[in-house]
């Protein structure tokens, strides 16, 4: 199983996969950042991996963000952070402050992700953080 999932890796990275979702996930960024005034992006702007964007939400409470947007699958802070309510240490290490790590959300992508499927996911943020009630 193991080598065959290897397999399948490879062949997706050598028919540039990784591009295309890297492309999907700068998409995302792009109109996400559009959107949403004051958007921070939460990590460094190229070297980063193609499938995973973590950005910041100013003002807004990332866990509350997301529960008026169930139609996302997203998480909050680092993939170690999940679940917790207090800033993740991986983006307080980064120097983010609290209130900006609090608003941090991590999307990310598959070799499955469509255009439409990006563009559904920033009209969903976008209008979750018109609410003023997200707001800390």
């Amino acid at each position: 199983g193991l080598g065959a999932a290897a397999t399948l890796a490879g062949n997706r990275l050598r028919h540039g996969a990784h591009r295309q979702t890297g492309q999907l996930r700068d998409r995302l960024h792009v109109a996400l950042q559009s959107a949403v005034p004051d958007l921070a992006l939460n990590g460094h702007p190229d070297d980063r991996l193609p499938n995973t964007l973590n950005v910041s939400f100013p003002g807004f409470d990332g866990e509350r963000l997301l529960a008026r947007t169930p139609s996302i699958a997203a998480a909050t802070g680092a993939a170690c952070h999940s679940g917790r309510t207090e800033p993740s240490a991986v983006l307080s290490a980064m120097g983010l402050e609290a209130d900006r790590a609090l608003g941090a959300v991590r999307l990310s992508l598959g070799y499955s992700t469509t255009a439409a499927e990006i563009d559904a996911a920033v009209a969903a943020l976008a209008a979750a953080a018109a609410v003023d009630e997200v707001t800390t």
